[in-house]
């Protein structure tokens, strides 16, 4: 029941989406089956630290990442927060625990070369598949939205008169991101090419050559597959372009507070992440051009 209310207050207090709520079901419930059959226990009220840490140690030695495992345990931190807030428990069991070591992981975005040679690609055909893959790139790259943010975009929540379109974010967060005027050309291409569909969804924006919304996976094998013949990166997938516009617009001037705002982010923590490579690019120009920088 308690898990029920939990997910319930996730689901319609916080807003969270059905993904996010239903990884935390399942982190829970796992934890849960992990109590009742090494402590014979299913009071998830009286849950002690050193129990939560004989299920962290499984976890490890199950082979679990660190990083998996601190979301995990986040999950779990979550919960006894809610449990906590409406008096259910004293005192989070989690309140001290301090959270593996994550290596940071740095991807590298793709470089601008990059970019322009797989928009010269896209631009060799004009059938509607390809017109919709230059898109698509051409949004991801142009706006730095999500993958899940482009697949939910509606005819409707284009602005025509204002070149902007409506997104929605983490927690059903709005906002708008601007249409520069060369993707408005080709956004104007593809609606033209997506008239002469007679049945499908008429609500998404992109769709598939059935006429149905697309999906995660095929947006992921479009970045993909045009990546891959003009970059050896090891990463190639929609949040590498997402990474590169933010790089590429940090690299060109832009604030870190504008490029928080443009990507949707609710804090400046989230934004940093995307800083190290621009950082990179201002190390190059300063051994470039200051006077003591070839000594």
């Amino acid at each position: 029941m308690l898990i029920e209310a939990f997910l319930e207050y996730l689901a319609f207090e916080k807003n969270y989406s059905k993904h996010t709520v239903q990884a935390y079901k399942t982190d829970l419930i796992a934890f849960k089956d992990f109590c009742a059959v090494e402590f014979d226990q299913e009071d998830l009220e009286n849950i002690h630290y050193n129990q939560i840490r004989t299920w962290i140690v499984s976890l490890v030695n199950g082979g679990v990442s660190n990083r998996s495992v601190n979301r995990k345990v986040s999950s779990l931190k979550t919960f006894y927060k809610f449990l906590q807030k409406i008096g259910e428990v004293t005192m989070n069991p989690l309140v001290s625990h301090k959270a593996l070591k994550v290596q940071k992981k740095i991807q590298t975005p793709f470089d601008q070369n990059e970019v322009e040679e797989v928009l010269k690609l896209l631009n060799e055909a004009s059938d509607f598949e390809s017109i919709r893959d230059r898109l698509i790139v051409e949004l991801l790259y142009s706006t730095g939205m999500r993958r899940i943010e482009l697949i939910n975009v509606k005819e409707k929540d284009v602005d025509h008169s204002k070149k902007a379109i409506k997104v929605l974010g983490k927690r059903n967060k709005e906002r708008y991101v601007t249409i520069l005027p060369s993707v408005y050309k080709t956004l104007e291409e593809y609606l033209s090419k997506k008239k002469a569909f007679e049945i499908g969804n008429e609500e998404a924006l992109f769709i598939t050559k059935k006429g149905v919304k697309i999906y995660e996976t095929l947006v992921y094998r479009i970045i993909n597959l045009y990546f891959s013949r003009v970059s050896t990166k090891a990463k190639k997938s929609p949040h590498i372009l997402r990474h590169a516009f933010a790089t590429h617009l940090l690299n060109n001037g832009a604030s870190l507070n504008s490029v928080k705002e443009l990507l949707g982010h609710s804090s400046l923590a989230s934004t940093q992440v995307y800083t190290h490579n621009s950082l990179e690019q201002i190390k190059k120009v300063y051994n470039k051009t200051h006077p003591r920088g070839s000594t």
